[in-house]
C-alpha cells in the first residue's frame, strides 16, 4: 500500500512539489492514481481485499445502494438506498439511509439519513444532517449543513445554510445565507422567488413573519439573534444587534445598529438608528437617531433627528463650529425639549425639504428593488452560465480519461495461470 508521500511522487511528474496544480489539470490526477493503484496488486497489504467495489470506480454498501448504476462514474453509496435511482451520473457521494435516492445528476454530496432524498438532477449540491435538502429536486450549487437545513428547496440555487432548519422554507429563493439555527427560516416559503440575496447571521436572524409563516423581502442583512426577526416583505434593511429591527414587518432600507435597536417599528422606512435600545418604541420613517436609548418613549413621528437620550446626556461638544463665521438665523434651543431651531423673531421658518408621500415611498422602493434584482439576477445567471460550462467541460475531459485508464487497465491485466497438481 502506498503511502501519502509515495501517491505524491506517482503523480508529480518531475513538476516542482512547492507549486500547485490548477484545478482543471487537477481533475486528471484521479486517473493517474487510479491507475498507479491498479498496476500494483502486489503492493496490497489488506486482506481479503475491500468489497464493495464496483466497475467505474464506484462503491455501494447497503441494500439498493447504486442498485441501477450503468455508465457513472466514481460514485459512492452507503446505506440503504442511497444514490439508487442513479445511473449515468457520476462523483455522487451519498452516506446514510435514503440519500440522494432518485439522484441522476453530478458531483452532490449527502450526509445523513435522507440527505438530497428527492434529488433527480441537481449538480454540485452539499447537504450534511438529517433530511438536509431532503426536497431538493434541481437546484444547484447550495450547501445545507444542519438537520433539516434547505429542506424545502427544490430549484433554488447557490443558497448557503449553516443551523438547524436555516433556510427551512426556502423553494425557489436563490443566493442566500443562512447561519444559525432557524435563520432565515420562512424564506420564500410561498415560492414567490422574490426573497433572494439575503444575509442572516444569528438564531432565528430574518426567520420571517410567525403569523404569515413568509418572507418575501430581499437584498437584507442580519446580524444578532431575532435580527429582522418579524420581516415578511420588507427590502435593503440593514440590522446588527440581538433583536434589532425584529418587529419589522414590510418596511424597507432601514438601518439598525445596536441591541434592541428600532425594536417596536413595525412598517417604517428610511430610518437610521444606532446605539442600544434607541427609538425603541418608535413608528415612523425618514429618522436618524444616535446614541444608546436615544428617543426612548417617542411612539411615532418622521422626519427627525435624535442624538443621545436627553435624560443622560448633560454637555455636548461639536468640533468645527467655534470660530466659523456663517450668514443665517439665530439658532436656539428649547429649554424643555433640546429641540434646535430658529429663535424666535429671527424670521419666518422655512424648509428646502419637501414631503415624502407615502405613495413616493412605495414608488421608491418599488423601483430600488426592481433594479437590484435585475442587476443581481442578471450578473447570477450569467455567473452560472460560465460556471456550468467550465465544469461540464472538465467531467467530460474527466470521464474521457478515466475511460482510457479503464481501457488501459484491461489490456495489461494479467492472464490467469493455470496451476497443475503435481
Amino acid at each position: 500500500m502506498y503511502s501519502l508521500n509515495q501517491v505524491k511522487t506517482l503523480v508529480s511528474c518531475g513538476r516542482d512539489p512547492a507549486r500547485s496544480l490548477p484545478i482543471r489539470r487537477g481533475f486528471l490526477l484521479i486517473p493517474l492514481i487510479l491507475l498507479c493503484l491498479a498496476v500494483a496488486p502486489q503492493m496490497r497489504a489488506i486482506s481479503p481485499a475491500p468489497d464493495g467495489c464496483y466497475s467505474n470506480f464506484n462503491t455501494a454498501e447497503g441494500c439498493f445502494a447504486l442498485d441501477l448504476i450503468t455508465t457513472g462514474l466514481g460514485n459512492a453509496g452507503l446505506g440503504w438506498g442511497s444514490l439508487f435511482e442513479t445511473t449515468t451520473a457520476s462523483f455522487n457521494t451519498g452516506a446514510g439511509a435514503g440519500t440522494l435516492v432518485f439522484n441522476n445528476g453530478d458531483s452532490n454530496t449527502a450526509t445523513g439519513a435522507a440527505a438530497l432524498l428527492s434529488n433527480t438532477s441537481g449538480t454540485l449540491n452539499t447537504a450534511n444532517g438529517t433530511d438536509a435538502m431532503a426536497f431538493n429536486t434541481t437546484g444547484e450549487f447550495n450547501n445545507g449543513f444542519g438537520a433539516f437545513a434547505l429542506f424545502d428547496n427544490t430549484d433554488g440555487f447557490s443558497n448557503n445554510a449553516f443551523g438547524e432548519s436555516a433556510l427551512f422554507s426556502n423553494i425557489i429563493g436563490a443566493a442566500n445565507t443562512g447561519v444559525g439555527d432557524l435563520a432565515l427560516e420562512f424564506n420564500d416559503a410561498d415560492g414567490a422567488g422574490t426573497a433572494n440575496f439575503n444575509t442572516a447571521v444569528g438564531a432565528g436572524a430574518l426567520a420571517g413573519d410567525p403569523v404569515g409563516m413568509t418572507m418575501d423581502g430581499d437584498s437584507n442583512n442580519a446580524v444578532g439573534d431575532n435580527a429582522l426577526g418579524a420581516n415578511a416583505s420588507g427590502s435593503f434593511n440593514q440590522a446588527m444587534g440581538v433583536d434589532a429591527l425584529s418587529s419589522n414587518n414590510d418596511g424597507a432600507a432601514n438601518i439598525a445598529i445596536g441591541d434592541s435597536a428600532l425594536i417596536g417599528n413595525a412598517h417604517g422606512s428610511f430610518n437610521t438608528v444606532v446605539g442600544w435600545s434607541a427609538a425603541d418604541s418608535l413608528e415612523g420613517s425618514d429618522n436618524i437617531y444616535i446614541g444608546a436609548t436615544a428617543g426612548t418613549g417617542v411612539t411615532s413621528e418622521d422626519g427627525t433627528i435624535r442624538v443621545g437620550d436627553p435624560s443622560h446626556i448633560s454637555a455636548c461638544f461639536v468640533a468645527g463650529i467655534s470660530g466659523v463665521a456663517v450668514t443665517g438665523s439665530t439658532v436656539c434651543v428649547d429649554a424643555t425639549t433640546g429641540q434646535l431651531g430658529e429663535c424666535a423673531g429671527a424670521g419666518a421658518p422655512h424648509s428646502n425639504k419637501a414631503p415624502r408621500s407615502k405613495e413616493m415611498l412605495k414608488h421608491r422602493q418599488a423601483m430600488q428593488e426592481l433594479k437590484a434584482t435585475t442587476e443581481k439576477q442578471a450578473a447570477t445567471i450569467a455567473l452560472q452560465e460560465r460556471q456550468i460550462q467550465t465544469l461540464t467541460a472538465a467531467l467530460k475531459q474527466q470521464a474521457e480519461q478515466i475511460q482510457k485508464v479503464s481501457a488501459q487497465l484491461e489490456m495489461i491485466r494479467p492472464t490467469p495461470r493455470v496451476v497443475n497438481n503435481q
